[in-house]
């Protein structure tokens, strides 16, 4: 088994889920559509090239699986970064997907069961990530986005809601540069949140962020009318995959045009677990 490329889908993913599970919290597509029930989005991979499965043409030859994973795991900073601060983390993950792999469970039952573990970690820091962190996280989610609804409004749709009609490879659509800034600022972000200029949420901030969200919501729907409720439920985006990508790149464009503090704000808001 590849290590590598089931980390980095777990990566990926938890990214993923992230920006577009925002779309679908409670509260202002709540007030729009009902309760929103939020379904963690994981990205459909294709299998590896055939020349990593060659073992003794492969630089692992020899290790056994957790030295395979554990070296794996320390190729990407996200998870240099959960050793350093969360080795508890770090343990299980090794332990579980180690174990899963040898009760013969496949690539993505594995990448399924690292993500969402990722994204709980991610999420938590960034609400302490300094505010120009949090900007700069949001700016290369929505980078990806942009990057891959160039490319049509299927793969745009399969990308941000691969459980509707199934998900799609991002490492073969999104430009490298956008790919390696993603990881670079995830890293920052993840490490500011842990350092002394960390950030604290005020109940003023949260007060703020909502006011930002109800004045942005009422445009959304003035735009998109019924609509809006394809963020609620993906399942009513099909045959409107244009449109449903759209609107999440509208959603976070407006955010991002609010001044800085407010913006970091309404993302803090947004990803944290209050909004779940």
């Amino acid at each position: 088994m590849n290590w590598a490329h089931v980390l980095l889908a777990g990566y990926i993913g938890a990214v993923i889920a992230t920006v577009v599970g925002v779309c679908r919290k409670k509260g202002w597509v709540g007030k729009v559509s009902g309760a929103v029930i939020f379904v963690v989005a994981i990205i459909g991979w294709n299998l590896f090239d055939t020349h990593y499965l060659i073992p003794r043409e492969s630089p692992d030859y020899g290790l056994t699986e957790t030295q395979k994973f554990e070296k794996a795991m320390l190729t990407m900073p996200v998870y240099e970064v959960i050793k350093e601060q969360e080795p508890a983390l770090w343990q299980t993950i090794l332990n579980q997907a180690v174990e899963m792999k040898t009760a013969g469970k496949s690539e993505q039952q594995i990448i399924d069961t690292i993500q969402p573990q990722i994204l709980t970690f991610q999420m938590a820091r960034l609400q302490q990530a300094p505010d120009a962190n949090v900007i700069a996280y949001m700016q290369v989610n929505l980078a990806q986005i942009d990057a891959i609804a160039k490319v049509g409004g299927d793969e745009c749709f399969r990308f941000l809601f691969p459980a509707v009609k199934g998900g799609i490879n991002p490492v073969q659509l999104i430009p490298r540069e956008i790919m390696s800034r993603r990881m670079a600022n995830d890293m920052t972000m993840l490490q500011a949140a842990y350092g002394p200029g960390k950030h604290t949420v005020t109940a003023e901030e949260k007060e703020l962020a909502l006011q930002d969200l109800q004045a942005i919501s009422p445009g959304l729907v003035q735009r998109y009318g019924p609509d809006i409720q394809i963020m609620a439920d993906p399942n009513k985006g099909v045959g409107k995959e244009q449109l449903a990508c759209d609107m999440v790149q509208d959603l976070w464009t407006q955010v991002l045009k609010l001044p800085t503090a407010r913006a970091a704000g309404v993302i803090r808001l947004m990803l944290s677990a209050e909004m779940q």
